[in-house]
């Protein structure tokens, strides 16, 4: 890891960028959510590159392919497939992808949900880095990692732009390598 000038590492430097381009919006989509809007970071193209440098520094080893969960997770899961040189696998919410899917529910705090993906796409044995924008609650994640090993992969990493620590979705993903390039 790099060191800058005033002697903190450039992950660091990373993390303080990443944090000065998120702009939270209270009660978004609903009354007491904080909502993270990345959407500021994508429009700074230098920033961006950052991120996706970032990412894909700290993955551990080679990966054939990065899963992208919906829907910003796919905007930075293709620049850092392609930065990896790997293929770019969608984690669609249930009824997004043509047939054939498998599939995976998960427990909301409202009721349940699935995510899907075309299995046909993940050969058996690829190694695969999952990344998506926000590590909240873990629910979303878990059932990606469970979906992609049901269908042969071996998930190498997760690897997240923010990582909400309170709400410690860390722990559903146990046993698994998870990244943050920040934790708030």
């Amino acid at each position: 890891m790099s060191v800058v000038a005033d002697g903190t590492s450039a992950r660091d430097e990373l993390a303080r960028r990443v944090d000065g381009l998120l702009r939270t919006v209270p009660d978004f989509p609903e009354p007491g959510i904080q909502f993270r809007d990345i959407m500021p970071l994508l429009a700074d193209a230098a920033a961006f590159a950052a991120v996706v440098d970032g990412f894909a520094a700290a993955v551990p080893g080679p990966v054939d392919l990065v899963a992208g969960m919906e829907a910003r997770g796919f905007l930075l899961a293709a620049p850092v497939a392609t930065a990896l040189g790997a293929g770019v696998v969608p984690v669609r919410k249930a009824g997004k992808l043509p047939g054939p899917v498998a599939s995976q529910s998960y427990a909301l705090e409202y009721g349940t949900a699935a995510v899907e993906v075309q299995p046909f796409t993940i050969p058996a044995g690829s190694r695969v880095l999952v990344v998506d924008d926000v590590l909240a609650t873990g629910g979303t994640a878990a059932a990606t990692v469970r979906l992609l090993e049901e269908c042969g992969a071996q998930v190498v990493g997760l690897s997240f732009l923010v990582e909400l620590g309170a709400l410690a979705g860390r722990a559903l993903l146990d046993g698994h390598r998870v990244d943050a390039l920040l934790t708030i």
